[in-house]
């Protein structure tokens, strides 16, 4: 047995509204910088959708995540070491620019500086990449709240999949949401497809990097990815993704997207798995025992011999008593409520999810029976909304026996606590329907319905003593001037400073604040307010010329501020 630790989230769908809060967050945080204008590190998809990028469910065309050999080992679904190495100066199997979409801004100087007319002037589309005018046809959330409409619907990898026809019409289409992030799994494919090693798992905490001083730019990384959640700066030359804002996580705190999320949808916490056991539980035969294989690998924090084989290999005492306390191994192993997204890509994903129940309750009150009685519930789940084999093709390889049996449980979780919260006695029946006990029910009410920040958020922080390891070993995302930005060797390998990513001086912050300013409209040269963060002093902020009216104002206000600022 060898024990790791790993931070790992569970979101629960049944109630993401789909604001996208978290992602605007998550870019505002990360990726609002030039070359990586089109990414997005966490994106919300309308479901069923193509989702982001288009398709990328759909692996006989990308190619991505592990495939089981008759043998019974894994092999990498698009080739291995040297079929990579034979195309390695040309990846084919990448999402092009419309598989995701061509980013934009709008001339918004036509607007503040056209003379008065009889016509309302207009803010053309400019391509952030190429300054031009552009025509907009596709974006990260382009099919949001379209799920079951003919526009996008049929493209639908897992639609296409299911057996069974689901109707098109109006009043029979259904939708949910589905949040995404990297998967930080347990068995990455995309470690395994960077050539120069530039993709690691920290082991301490199982979070999955980016060295950008390793990083060559050869893409594989983005090809072996299944989900499709890593992405090439074309202005770095190097590949990011999303690093489950670790700098926070090492200091307790959730991640931005858990931090901002106006529904309270996500859980953080670590578990304990056996590192010896993964690559069997991930070369399984049947894809349908892969949910079961997984959840096998993760270690009972309680058990005493996994505490001391813990101990044994270094974790800190907190640590284990974080994994005992941890969200994520009651969603996953004491609930069983929680399910993983496409198990059958075989990378072990570390992100789970809740499926959500479908608004049953009022169309069995308008059928005439109670809406909220266990017997109807149960017995309409099967006819539910949500067909269970979309579910199913998301969450489980196509299995829909575990989805019918965690929506079993919310619905018995629902109809349990309805009778407690009317003032009338618990029925013990309802809760043994679903393998439950009545305080076991109560338990997963409290921490689904209406748990704390410090329920949901059990994140312990880093170690004094793994401060040295855990500091700087290779940041996805970085800063002009930083580590992985300079492009000196004849592989764009890095001659930039070795500067830790918390660290910015004022030189810096005006540096990147210059020179990721977006495309200058035409006409006068000004800064887009919409688009700025308040911070530095790039040209064109004020009116007028420093350099012509080195007696102005502005000349004086800028000196001053630099003044300030050192």
């Amino acid at each position: 047995m060898k024990v790791m630790a790993q931070m790992s989230m569970v979101m629960n769908l049944d109630k993401c509204i789909g604001c996208h809060t978290c992602s605007v967050t998550c870019k505002q945080a990360w990726t609002n910088r030039t070359g990586v204008e089109y990414v997005w590190f966490n994106n919300v998809e309308t479901r069923p959708g193509l989702g982001y990028p288009r398709r990328y469910e759909d692996q006989e065309e990308w190619k991505g995540g592990w495939t089981r050999t008759k043998r019974g080992k894994l092999t990498l679904r698009g080739g291995g070491r040297w079929s990579k190495l034979a195309r390695i100066f040309s990846n084919p199997k990448l999402p092009s620019i419309e598989d995701y979409y061509e980013p934009w801004t709008y001339e918004y100087d036509m607007l503040l500086s056209a003379p008065a007319g009889q016509h309302v002037p207009v803010a053309r589309p400019k391509s952030l990449l190429t300054g031009k005018d552009m025509k907009i046809e596709w974006s990260a959330n382009w099919d949001d709240d379209l799920g079951g409409s003919t526009e996008t619907m049929q493209d639908d990898p897992i639609l296409q999949s299911m057996s069974e026809h689901v109707a098109a019409s109006f009043e029979d289409t259904f939708m949910f949401y589905l949040p995404r992030i990297c998967e930080h799994c347990l068995n990455p494919s995309c470690v395994a497809s960077c050539p120069s090693g530039a993709m690691y798992k920290r082991a301490e905490d199982g979070i999955v990097l980016v060295d950008q001083d390793q990083c060559r730019g050869w893409r594989m990384c983005v090809s072996g990815c299944p989900y499709k959640k890593v992405y090439f700066n074309h202005k770095t030359g190097k590949a990011e993704k999303c690093t489950f804002c670790y700098p926070r996580i090492e200091v307790g705190q959730p991640t931005v997207c858990s931090e901002t999320c106006v529904g309270r949808l996500r859980y953080i916490g670590l578990v304990l798995y056996d590192a010896d056991k993964v690559s069997e539980a991930a070369a399984v035969e049947d894809e349908h025992e892969l949910l079961a294989s997984q959840r096998s690998v993760f270690l009972d924090p309680n058990d005493p011999e996994v505490v001391r084989e813990a101990e044994k290999a270094g974790i800190p005492r907190d640590w284990v008593t974080a994994a005992q306390n941890s969200p994520i191994w009651a969603l996953i192993n004491r609930y069983e409520v929680a399910l993983p997204l496409h198990p059958e890509y075989r990378t072990m994903p570390m992100v789970w999810y809740i499926p959500p129940l479908s608004p049953m309750v009022d169309v069995v009150t308008a059928s005439g029976n109670d809406g909220e009685d266990a017997r109807t519930l149960f017995a309409a789940i099967s006819q539910m909304r949500i067909p269970l084999e979309y579910l199913a093709g998301l969450f489980t390889a196509g299995d829909t026996k575990p989805v019918e049996r965690v929506l079993r449980r919310l619905a018995a979780m629902r109809t349990y606590m309805r009778d407690i919260n009317l003032g009338d006695d618990p029925r013990e029946e309802i809760a043994s329907a679903v393998g439950m006990t009545g305080a076991e029910v109560q338990e997963m009410y409290r921490l689904l319905a209406i748990a704390k920040y410090e329920d949901r958020y059990v994140i312990p922080p880093a170690h004094t003593e793994t401060a040295r390891e855990l500091e700087e070993l290779g940041c996805s995302l970085d800063f002009d001037g930083g580590p992985g930005m300079g492009g000196g060797g004849p592989f764009g390998s890095s001659s930039g400073p070795v500067t830790p990513v918390a660290v910015e001086n004022f030189h810096m912050l005006q540096a990147r604040q210059t020179a990721d300013s977006p495309h200058t409209p035409s006409g006068p040269s000004r800064v887009n307010l919409l688009n700025w963060d308040g911070r530095g002093h790039p040209d064109g902020l004020f009116p007028g010329d420093a350099a012509a009216h080195p007696g102005d104002g502005t000349h004086q206000h800028d000196g001053d501020a630099q003044a300030g600022d050192h």
